[in-house]
């Protein structure tokens, strides 16, 4: 179990006259209008006629309770005064004007792609599997309408079908905007309320045609009827209405499969809104749509559309269509998600294993694990106006939380109503061992679909993150915690989810395209063993807010066999010899060769990656490399068998750091005769070895080819081999005194005044 500290949850007590005693535990986000919201719960005591008084103050409605909370305490007082409660005053419910609510969502709610997206997560929501957008210029009859003002809404609209179908509980959400009913169910996308809505940026008659009814959104409460913000009509309770008003149920008729026969049955296997573009400025928005405008939703939503479906569990179509004024109809774009060819019941199994999962969660089932469920995705994208085709291959690792993990999770999860889940994917059709996941690939945050572009929805991660979030009001970038919101609950609740459920699912899913890679050899599966590295955090770009990912991530996945062998086999860290050779090749060649052929498991990986072993294998000589001391030390102890080539290769690398006192014992040193000395402390003249000079060439001294350098080698070895003669002298000759100093002295004379050579150990 994570060690979790407790979050602290104030007490609210209002105390009142007639009402008594009231207490409520609420997060310190909690503002006053949200006290006041539960006073009218329990009384019936409209909130406009609440006022709240603290210390002998009147509280303004957006006071955060946190701000109210003593030292020392978790307790806050508070007495209510209200008209009404003692009787002889005004008492009933009061709303906030319809359109004022509306307007302030759309100040709230930027316009953009992501209204699609909105509209998306309710037909996920739904269960529905394909969602179509169509942008229609049919302009409709204005003779048989329910009210002549109706005949502005008769043009050009926005449709958005899916084949779902309204419950009676969407039924009573679609009106209820002031709170969503998906909260109540967690396991719902589009949770928060404000989604639909923001469709309001479109149009000011939104209506929807599902199952046995077609309704209609009036938010100007002018269409039917004073302070009437919609009408609904049955098709089989109201038909002699809908068939006498033949043109108001007309753009109903004759899209998306509806022939008229569902009308004429009494029931529409789906679910089609229709927004009829805003023509003219009105009282809840100024924002005028056309052709243009809705296009370039379309292609907002493009932008994003390879992404879309990644981490949905229903919809696994969405296309784009446009109808011209003549009735032809065109599609301009589609995406779907197919399941993995090799093995078609990979994705539903895993589904199944995770709403299990879910279920064990929500019903308090102990389990102080991670379930995780692995599977690929196929996602192909259809550009039909550029006559283009994409098709981009996904490893999707989804995990869920275990009730017992993080007391702290548990705690936020009831408090918030949400589910600790997590999806991690990591594309496998473009991957790139040394850049990273997909060349140009930028992980992104997502709640189920992906955020809206921009830095705050950049992770630095070489995969893309889906979780639970909490989000911003605007749903448009998650929460953190900063200074003056330290203990915001939904906040805290996300870094609980980056610190206790990412990790696990995150190396699952390495750790699953490892296995994939090893077992499906043979097989067509676009990831090779070393691009599995592409998929590791790069620490250089992952951002600060995801960095808590990182300790527990690499605590598991540098115990496993995660290092790929230039032997082509999988091993551990501690089992491995890393090169960063960046010289010569054959130099490089020879050495690795050599090592292996010696029983060492070398293997070579991107910058990125050996930056992580640095940094997170701790402990003497836990990351091994391959150095020139190393390779001396492998020499000493495994006489080396190769060719003279391969041993003048071995001695320029062992050569390379200068370590002129690690020679020793190294049956390197290359002679004139084709054979190779030993390198060798001993003083004795019959063991030195001389280097020529131009003065005095070998030629003056025949019949001793054993007792000079080959000639032939590289001048950077020989200049070398003398540094190194001169550095061994001197080290002797500062160590030594009495007859062996003499004696040294003699030979360097020998060697310098009458040869006019240079000694070699």
């Amino acid at each position: 179990m994570a060690n979790c500290r407790d979050p602290w949850l104030p007490w609210v007590t209002v105390r009142h006259e007639y009402i008594g005693q009231r207490a409520y535990q609420v997060p310190h986000s909690a503002a006053v209008r949200d006290i006041k919201q539960l006073i009218y719960e329990e009384t019936d005591l409209p909130v406009i006629e609440q006022q709240l008084v603290h210390n002998g103050k009147v509280l303004d409605d957006k006071v955060q309770i946190g701000t109210l909370v003593p030292m020392g305490s978790l307790e806050v007082c508070m007495t209510l005064e209200g008209r009404g409660l003692k009787g002889g005053g005004r008492f009933g419910q009061t709303t906030p004007p319809l359109v004022e609510f509306l307007k302030d969502i759309l100040r709230r709610y930027p316009e953009g792609g992501q209204i699609l997206k909105e509209l998306i997560q309710n037909a996920e929501d739904a269960g529905a599997t394909e969602v179509k957008f169509l942008y229609d210029e049919t302009e409709y009859g204005v003779e048989s309408l329910w009210s002549h003002d109706m005949a502005q809404y008769q043009g050009t609209a926005l449709y958005v079908y899916n084949d779902a179908v309204f419950t009676t509980e969407d039924w009573n959400g679609i009106q209820e905007i002031a709170r969503s009913r998906k909260r109540e169910d967690p396991l719902k996308v589009g949770r928060f309320g404000i989604g639909f809505n923001s469709v309001y940026h479109i149009t000011d008659v939104p209506s929807i045609f599902s199952g046995e009814q077609i309704g209609m959104l009036d938010p100007h409460q002018t269409l039917f009827g004073a302070h009437e913000s919609g009408q609904c009509w049955n098709l089989k309770t109201d038909m002699k209405e809908i068939t006498e008003l033949t043109d108001q149920f007309a753009p109903f008729i004759g899209l998306f499969g509806n022939s008229g026969k569902p009308i004429e049955d009494g029931s529409f296997s789906g679910t089609m809104f229709r927004f009829p573009l805003r023509i003219k400025p009105s009282q809840l928005s100024a924002n005028i749509y056309n052709k243009e405008k809705v296009l370039e939703l379309f292609e907002s939503f493009k932008a994003d559309a390879d992404t879309v479906l990644l981490f949905l569990k229903s919809v696994q179509k969405v296309s784009l269509h446009v109808r011209e004024s003549d009735g032809t109809e065109r599609m301009l774009f589609q995406v779907t998600a197919g399941e993995n060819p090799e093995d078609k019941l990979e994705r539903p199994n895993s589904l199944k294993t995770l709403g299990l999962a879910t279920d064990s969660y929500s019903n308090g089932v102990p389990s102080s694990t991670v379930t995780c469920a692995t599977y690929q995705v196929n996602i192909e994208t259809q550009d039909e106006t550029a006559k283009e085709t994409q098709r981009t291959t996904w490893l999707v690792c989804n995990g869920v939380g275990g009730r017992g993990l993080c007391s702290d999770l548990d705690s936020l999860a009831d408090d918030l109503k949400f589910i600790p889940t997590i999806g991690i994917a990591l594309p496998l059709t473009r991957i790139d061992e040394d850049k990273g996941a997909t060349s140009g690939f930028s992980g992104r945050a997502f709640c189920f679909l992906p955020l809206p572009p921009g830095d705050e929805s950049l992770t630095g991660l070489p995969v893309h993150v889906s979780g639970f979030f909490g989000l911003t009001d605007n749903r448009r970038s998650i929460k953190w915690r900063e200074v003056d919101q330290w203990r915001d609950p939904a906040a805290l609740w996300n870094e609980l989810l980056i610190v206790t459920i990412i990790p696990r699912a995150y190396f699952t899913l390495i750790m699953e395209a490892i296995k994939r890679i090893q077992t499906k050899k043979d097989q067509d599966f676009p990831l090779f063993p070393r691009d599995t590295y592409g998929a590791w955090p790069d620490l250089n770009r992952i951002k600060p807010r995801w960095k808590p990912i990182l300790e527990p991530l690499f605590h598991d996945l540098l115990q496993q066999q995660v290092i790929y062998s230039l032997t082509n086999s999988w091993i551990q860290v501690d089992e491995a010899v890393f090169s960063e050779l960046d010289t010569d090749v054959d130099i490089a060649e020879t050495v690795i060769s050599y090592l292996q052929s010696s029983g060492m498991q070398v293997a070579r990986v991107p910058a990125a990656v050996d930056a992580v072993l640095d940094t997170y294998v701790t402990g003497p000589g836990s990351v091994k490399k391959v150095t020139p001391h190393l390779v001396r030390q492998v020499i000493r102890n495994t006489k080396h068998k190769g060719t003279s080539q391969e041993k003048l290769l071995l001695l320029e690398f062992v050569l390379s750091d200068k370590g002129y006192s690690d020679l020793i014992g190294l049956e390197l040193l290359p002679l004139q005769d084709e054979t190779f000395a030993v390198f060798s402390s001993s003083v004795s003249d019959k063991d030195a070895v001389y280097i020529a000079s131009e003065e005095y060439p070998r030629s003056l001294y025949p019949g001793l080819e054993g007792r000079f350098i080959l000639e032939g080698i590289k001048q950077s070895v020989m200049s070398s081999l003398k540094v190194a003669a001169k550095s061994r002298v001197q080290q002797f000759l500062w160590g030594c005194s009495g007859r062996y100093f003499d004696m040294w002295c003699c030979v360097l004379e020998s060697f310098l005044t009458l040869t006019q050579t240079n000694t070699l150990f």
